[in-house]
């Protein structure tokens, strides 16, 4: 029987960053007797083939991984593993490590001195030359090239001088200089640099039930297995090489001296001094001038010593390297020579000792690591129907705080099963990470997710959960929608509290004052309905804006309900007044024939001329014009004035058609009507031949009307 292991992969740790677990092939559920070295005690065995990448930061990654499923070949059937076992791998920094080789010590500044004197001897005592005055060893003995030179005095001379006058040089002597080479600074050590290796340290741990097995692997490990024979790890390599390790096989590593002269115990961490140069600026054998390493016998040797101007040979140290550095870095430039502005992790690896150094690799690389656990005790899990029997999010206040979706699943199969639970929502929410578990038949199981929206506005999402079986077939899908309320911005407590500053008389004024302005931001609240523009997500949310009483939304609410009667009553004015007359006369002249014209005219004309009969009427049997006439003594027809004229004669506008010339017999329509016309003319007159009127558009009496005319006659008579 041959199973092929599946992983699932359930946490990856928070120092784990640009990569995480990656499975090679699929690994098969082999015998135990396949494994040619050092077999595990068992008769079959789970073979997990992963890749684990490297910390590009240089801290420790940490990836854990789950075998949840396995494949039987024999009928393709998936089976769920009761109690999978939890692999945890460790994988420490890589490094790159570098033999060491010690090559001498080296002076950090060598510096020239010289005296002036008249008696300059290669073996004169200090009362003459001096600082120069030649060095001994521990026995006494004097060493060698360590004498002063003796330069003639001269402007063109090594150190430029006056010889004096013809006297001076008669009683004291001839004046000269006496120059030599001494080490005053420091010393350093310099290392010659071998081949590198990568070095790193990986920690695999399985945990199957209360049982937990670890390894460590490496490098110079590539192979372990457990005490207890349940866990082999191989290290089969890396996938790709290196390509940003340097190599320094061209180059001396020079750092402080530690101690006396000669090989050091320790390296030490002063990495700051720590530099690397190439072997062509070291003389080895100190005989070369203007290379670090320069001995007495080069400096004294060097030709036109006395004609060469003061510190030749002695160019090119230790201590101009470390200055031009230090000037590269004060204008913001990486160091050329210095090792700790150039690489990170100088000399973490363990067991740091003198015979070698490292740095950190910042290159992420893979390992390819061979996992063998054992296999005879593995217990399934079947499948089993199930359903979702309840979801519920509680409305919750957005970004402060994160909802709890509680979703209620039940077995509704016969043998415990696993399941897996996804629960997705629409745009705006976080997405949820789906959750893998078992039910055992009949029992409910709650899973629970934390519902996290983008939005501070109040708003409602909708979401759905799936439920699959352990062969990731869906079983039930349901359905829920939840709503959160707008973010309270709140800065809350930042800084100390401070009791009331009480000032008698000021601080109650005051008091009073915070209480009015309280008060004045409440009401600027309630009328203005930021609050609840902030807790109703929709304008059209009634209940929200009726239980948070929002002012401004009853007001906007009740003036769009007002302008359906608003618009209506404005059309009846303006009807009224007559501004549509012109429309309707439009409409009547193009779209009319001359039956409905006719009609309509008998329909609306006998109210017409019975308002107007009344009004003439009443007007009439007013005795007010006869007292007038009588009280003036002038005997005379009555008379009416302007308005009274236009007051019998007023049109209405109202109706929409218009009779000129005062009388609608005199219509277009009226013509070749026959004796009707003429009666419905005196129907509804009722007026004699003398009050009857041609009215002109505005309403006065044209000058053909026969009853004025005969009165003018008269009056002029």
């Amino acid at each position: 029987m041959k199973l092929v292991v599946f992983i699932s992969f359930i946490i990856i740790s928070h120092h784990m960053v640009n990569a995480g677990v990656q499975i090679l092939s699929k690994s098969k559920l082999e015998k135990c007797e396949r494994s040619s070295d050092g077999p595990l005690n068992c008769t079959s065995k789970i073979v997990i083939n992963m890749a684990v990448p490297s910390q590009a930061s240089g801290k420790e990654a940490s990836i854990v991984a789950r075998v949840d499923e396995v494949e039987e070949k024999s009928d393709d059937t998936i089976k769920t593993l009761r109690d999978p076992p939890v692999i945890t791998v460790y994988k420490s920094a890589a490094y790159a490590l570098y033999d060491l080789t010690y090559i001498r010590d080296v002076p950090y500044k060598p510096e020239e001195f010289h005296v002036k004197t008249r008696k300059c001897e290669s073996h004169a005592g200090a009362n003459i030359v001096g600082q120069c005055v030649s060095l001994r060893d521990d026995q006494g003995r004097v060493i060698e090239h360590t004498q002063p030179t003796c330069c003639p005095c001269g402007k063109w001379r090594r150190v430029p001088s006056s010889c004096g006058n013809f006297f001076n040089k008669m009683r004291k002597g001839k004046v000269n200089t006496a120059h030599c080479l001494r080490f005053p600074g420091d010393w350093f050590h310099v290392f010659g640099i071998g081949q590198h290796s990568v070095g790193f340290n990986i920690r695999i741990n399985v945990k199957t039930g209360l049982k937990t097995t670890e390894v460590v692997i490496g490098p110079n490990n590539r192979t372990a297995t457990s005490l207890d024979n349940f866990l082999r790890v191989n290290l089969v390599g890396d996938f790709v090489g290196y390509n940003s390790i340097p190599s320094f096989e061209d180059f001396f590593l020079v750092i402080p001296r530690q101690g006396g002269q000669g090989q050091p115990r320790d390296l030490g961490r002063n990495f700051s001094m720590w530099m690397l140069l190439e072997r062509v600026r070291f003389t080895l054998d100190g005989l070369e001038c203007d290379k670090i390493g320069v001995s007495y016998e080069a400096f004294n040797n060097q030709p036109g010593f006395c004609s060469a101007p003061q510190m030749s040979c002695l160019h090119n140290q230790l201590w101009n390297f470390w200055d031009a550095d230090q000037n590269r870095i004060r204008r913001n430039q990486p160091p050329l020579y210095d090792v700790l502005g150039r690489f990170e992790r100088i000399n973490e690896h363990p067991n740091a000792g003198s015979h070698s150094f490292s740095i950190g690799i910042t290159e992420v690389v893979n390992s390819n690591l061979l996992l063998e656990l054992k296999a005879d005790d593995i217990e399934y899990v079947y499948q089993s129907p199930g359903n979702i029997v309840s979801i519920a999010v509680p409305t919750f206040e957005a970004l402060t705080q994160y909802g709890i979706a509680t979703i209620t699943t039940n077995n509704t199969g016969g043998v415990e099963a696993a399941y897996s639970l996804t629960f997705d929502c629409s745009r705006g929410v976080n997405p949820m990470e789906e959750q893998f578990f078992t039910m055992k038949p009949g029992h409910l199981v709650s899973r629970y997710y934390k519902v996290q929206p983008t939005s501070d506005q109040a708003a409602k999402y909708m979401c759905t959960a799936i439920l699959k079986d352990s062969d990731f077939k869906e079983t039930d899908r349901a359905e829920c929608q939840f709503t959160t309320t707008a973010t309270v911005l709140d800065n809350g407590t930042q800084l100390p509290w401070e009791p009331p500053k009480s000032d008698g008389i000021k601080g109650y004024f005051e008091s009073v004052e915070s209480f009015w302005h309280a008060l004045w931001e409440g009401m600027v609240d309630f009328i203005t309905g930021k609050t609840c523009r902030m807790k109703c997500s929709s304008f059209f949310d009634l209940g929200c804006h009726m239980r948070h009483i929002c002012m401004t939304w009853l007001l906007l609410f009740g003036l769009f309900l007002a302008i359906f009667p608003t618009v209506i009553l404005l059309l009846w004015l303006l009807h009224e007044t007559g501004l549509f007359d012109p429309i309707y006369d439009w409409w009547q002249d193009n779209f009319w024939d001359d039956e409905q014209k006719m009609q309509h005219i008998i329909n609306q004309r006998p109210d017409e001329w019975n308002k107007r009969h009344k009004k003439k009427s009443r007007h009439h049997t007013d005795g007010t014009h006869k007292r007038q006439r009588q009280q003036k003594g002038v005997s005379q027809e009555p008379r009416h004035t302007h308005s009274e004229r236009h007051h019998h004669v007023k049109r209405d506008k109202h109706k929409p058609e218009r009779i000129k010339d005062g009388s609608f017999t005199d219509h277009p329509l009226y013509v070749n009507k026959g004796e009707n016309v003429t009666e419905d003319k005196n129907k509804y007159s009722r007026h004699d031949d003398r009050t009857t009127k041609a009215v002109n558009k505005h309403g006065h009496v044209k000058s053909d009307d026969t009853h004025h005319k005969h009165y003018r006659s008269k009056r002029k008579t």
